[in-house]
């Protein structure tokens, strides 16, 4: 292990791999050049605060240690959209993106850039986390931080990794994936890949062209794994999966372990705290503090912690409540910052999600609190297993929302049972696994096309969704003056929107085959829509319902895009 800061002036042999590129692999000598070079670019330039919002992840380490040597101060937002970086206020005085890269790298070496860089050990990184509303906050770190960080992970795993390749589905713009994806391999003196494994063909390749390798993950990649062909025969096996962002539910831990002999290693932590503790579920549903942390709770049950990570020697409270078990280790127990009062009743918003996802219908669910007219009210967007994606088609929406709503009485009072219900096949977690409740509370509004999704499921080889037409649609204008209907382009075009969500590739619209329109839609309707995807002669069929009788229907016919 080389100190983090340190890098850059260290003895370290030429070869020792850095970057795993294709069939071929980067080495420290090729790492520390680009890095010199872009030094001497940077010191030419003014600013001190830079944002850095580089996909390519070796572009983005080589910059990132470029920056470092050379004094910057360095922002990493969680992505490089407008509107996100527009919310960022004055948080940087420059930006440098993937376009910047060839002219940042392009100096050529000299004397002054041949002499070794010296890095400030407690040099400012600024991460953001969007908390729970949504708004990005930064929380400023320092690179003796994360030094601590990866030397915790080394002691834990540093053995029985050894020289294996880290292979990523993460992005690296947040401290999960800034830790295990480039930090730590690159302190240890192991290669991270330069590609991001997204979908298992993408893994499976990379498994193949790396041998001996990690694979840094999230729960809502790794739970969608084990259903894929070819899951149990990856080859070489992993020597280990890595997940954080949230918990691994435990029908996706135990396939693993089926599969591979062991769950995933599951990291408890945040952007402020880093890494606290560690499970396998496949041994034990309760997590393991990390070697060097000191963990106690509470008196309210807050999980209190002190560690190297945090750079000062204090206890730091959380806002997760826990309860030990006997053996030192805890389970957690919710938020306690999701304690909310409701028509005078306090509601525990991971109560009502624990004790939805106890029903065989519900895979997950997420609580969120709802402004209304005249006082909040709560909202509950479900993951439905196949069973309940069934039922919901069988039973109807309304009928079905009685049923989790019977089930739910036996455990919290009536008047906290959630008054919304939306339904889907996967909850919206963001690329870190992360749930914000602003991204909860966008499934309860309009889509961008005005339509309301009420529900949506799979089953049977068929996506099924209800939709509500609010009378406010601005289609209706004029069409007509004395009877308003939902006009048929705008059926069709919410049909190729929701079946380009269930298209394999890049695709586009060939011809629109067999289309039929059989009812005049109303204001107010609730419409069910049927996708019937062919991908073997890249079709998806679309029917529209309204109450029993069919209202629409068509055949779209697809094209790949080059």
């Amino acid at each position: 292990m080389i100190a983090l800061h340190e890098l850059l002036h260290a003895q370290r042999a030429a070869a020792t791999p850095v970057c795993a590129d294709g069939a071929g692999c980067i080495d420290f000598a090729a790492f520390k050049a680009r890095v010199a070079a872009g030094v001497k670019t940077l010191r030419a330039q003014a600013g001190t605060r830079i944002a850095l919002c580089v996909d390519d992840p070796f572009d983005f380490t080589c910059a990132l240690y470029a920056l470092l040597a050379s004094g910057k101060d360095i922002v990493i937002p969680a992505t490089a959209t407008p509107a996100y970086l527009a919310a960022l206020g004055d948080a940087y005085d420059a930006l440098l993106t993937d376009a910047d890269m060839l002219a940042l790298f392009s100096a050529t070496a000299d004397d002054d850039a041949t002499r070794p860089l010296r890095i400030d050990a407690h040099a400012r990184l600024t991460l953001f986390t969007s908390g729970s509303s949504g708004v990005p906050k930064a929380v400023d770190k320092t690179l003796a931080q994360f030094d601590a960080e990866v030397r915790t992970l080394e002691r834990q795993w540093g053995a029985s990794l050894g020289d294996a390749t880290m292979l990523a589905s993460v992005p690296h713009h947040h401290i999960y994936g800034l830790l295990f994806r480039v930090f730590w391999p690159l302190a240890a003196g192991r290669a991270f890949d330069r590609a991001t494994c997204g979908e298992p063909h993408q893994l499976q390749a990379r498994l193949a062209a790396c041998g001996a390798a990690a694979v840094v993950s999230s729960p809502a990649h790794l739970a969608r794994w084990p259903a894929l062909p070819g899951f149990d025969t990856l080859a070489p096996a992993p020597r280990w999966f890595f997940s954080s962002g949230g918990p691994l539910s435990e029908d996706a831990a135990l396939a693993y372990g089926r599969a591979f002999g062991a769950a995933p290693a599951e990291i408890y932590g945040s952007t402020e705290t880093g890494g606290i503790a560690w499970r396998q579920q496949h041994a034990s549903p309760a997590w393991q503090p990390m070697p060097g942390i000191e963990v106690k709770r509470d008196d309210d049950g807050a999980l209190m912690l002190r560690s190297p990570h945090l750079g000062h020697d204090d206890w730091h409270r959380t806002d997760d409540a826990i309860a030990f078990d006997a053996d030192g280790r805890f389970r957690l127990q919710g938020r306690l910052d999701r304690v909310v009062k409701l028509d005078g009743k306090r509601v525990s918003l991971p109560e009502i999600e624990a004790q939805l996802a106890r029903h065989p219908y519900v895979a997950q669910a997420a609580a969120v609190v709802l402004p209304g007219t005249s006082r909040e009210r709560l909202g509950v967007l479900v993951a439905l297993t196949e069973a309940g994606g069934r039922a919901l088609g069988e039973q109807g929406r309304v009928a079905f929302t009685g049923v989790l709503r019977a089930h739910l009485a036996d455990y919290v009072d009536a008047v906290v049972l959630p008054r919304r219900w939306r339904f889907c096949s996967q909850l919206p977690f963001d690329a870190r696994g992360k749930l914000p409740a602003a991204a909860v509370a966008l499934a309860f509004e309009p889509r961008a096309e005005g339509v309301e999704v009420l529900a949506q499921c799979a089953y049977d080889g068929a996506h099924h969704y209800e939709l509500r037409v609010p009378p406010t649609l601005v289609h209706f204008e004029g069409h007509f003056p004395q009877l308003p209907i939902l006009p048929g382009v705008v059926q069709i075009d919410w049909a190729v929107r929701f079946s380009a969500e269930h298209v394999d590739g890049v695709r586009e619209i060939r011809s629109i085959d067999r289309l039929k329109f059989m009812a005049p839609v109303p204001p107010g309707a609730v419409l069910q829509l049927t996708l019937t995807p062919d991908s073997a002669r890249a079709r998806v069929r679309f029917v529209y319902r309204l109450g029993t009788r069919e209202s629409a229907s068509g055949l779209l016919v697809y094209r790949e895009c080059a």
